[in-house]
This record gives C-alpha cells, sequence and structure tokens, in this order.
C-alpha cells in the first residue's frame, strides 16, 4: 500500500501543486538512492518483529473538496476511522466488512454526530469500484516499471493478489 500512494503535489515536489503525484509516503523528493530499494527496506523491517509491533497503516481515497473540511472535522473528533484516532480499529476490535481491498467500516457503527453527510453520501465515500481499482493497478505496474528489476518480488504479488480478489 505505501509503495502505491498517490497524492496531489506541494511547494516540496517539482511541478503544479495540486496535480496528481505517485510518491510514497512524500519521500521523492528527499529519498537519496532507488525507492525499490527503500520499499525492500521497510519489507525487510517486518522480519524482525512481531506482527502486532509494526505500524499500523490505512489507505484512503480521493474526497470531493466540498466534504474535505467535514470529513477531516470528523476524524480530528474520532468520528471517522483514520490512524492515531480510531482505536477500536487499531487493536482490532471494531468490526469491519471484509472486501477485495481489505476491512472496510462499518457503515451503521460510525459516529457521525455532528457531521453534515447523508447516508448516501457515506456510502458513495466507500464504495468499491472494482474496474477503478483495476485501472489503478495497471497505473500502480507501469509505475513500478521504471524501478526495473529492483522492485521487491513482494510488491508485485501483493498486486496481483489484488487484481486476482477484485476480479
Amino acid at each position: 500500500m505505501g509503495a502505491t500512494m498517490s497524492s496531489e503535489k506541494t511547494a516540496a515536489a517539482e511541478g503544479t501543486v495540486g496535480e496528481l503525484r505517485r510518491d510514497p509516503f512524500a519521500m521523492l523528493p528527499f529519498c537519496g538512492y532507488n525507492m525499490a530499494d527503500y520499499w525492500g527496506h521497510w519489507l525487510r523491517i517486518g522480519s524482525f518483529t512481531t506482527p502486532e509491533k509494526l505500524p499500523r497503516i490505512y489507505s484512503g481515497q480521493l474526497v470531493p473538496p466540498r466534504r474535505r473540511r467535514q470529513l477531516h472535522l470528523a476524524r480530528f473528533r474520532g468520528q471517522l476511522p483514520g490512524p492515531g484516532v480510531d482505536r477500536a480499529r487499531l487493536d482490532g476490535s471494531a468490526d469491519a466488512v471484509e472486501s477485495p481491498i481489505g476491512r472496510l467500516p462499518v457503515l451503521d457503527e460510525l459516529d457521525l454526530e455532528g457531521v453534515d453527510i447523508t447516508a448516501e453520501e457515506l456510502a458513495e465515500l466507500f464504495a468499491l469500484d472494482p474496474q477503478s481499482w483495476l485501472a489503478e493497478s495497471d497505473m500502480t505496474e507501469e509505475y513500478f516499471e521504471q524501478f526495473g528489476d529492483r522492485v521487491p518480488e513482494a510488491l508485485r504479488e501483493q498486486l496481483q493478489a489484488l487484481r486476482s480478489r477484485l476480479a
């Protein structure tokens, strides 16, 4: 997941601010060596510790600008899942819906008090579009190609496993 993240460009990266850029953990402007080697180092960290000591990483999706502020406020209040906020999700006690992309929150269990969002809008935020994810998988593969054979095989295997789950 971390190797495939994309975000909008900021002033720290060359190019148009706001343009989408594949930049895992926003490290490209600062990483002094091949990113595929960097990913390999992160994968090796997992072999030195137990799974419960590894950092919890969750993926998000783009949110329309009109909803970003409300959702960020809701996350600060602990009303929506977010790294470091939803303790039940972090400790594994929260219910979740299994999906091809991982575990999604049970929408009926989210505390939305004070958040101006309809049930339909919430469902849209968490909707899974397999075709979009498959297209994203193709773009991820293209992205990996720029790093050649240095991309850890585990990343390629995960990408293929994702495609299989989405099919």
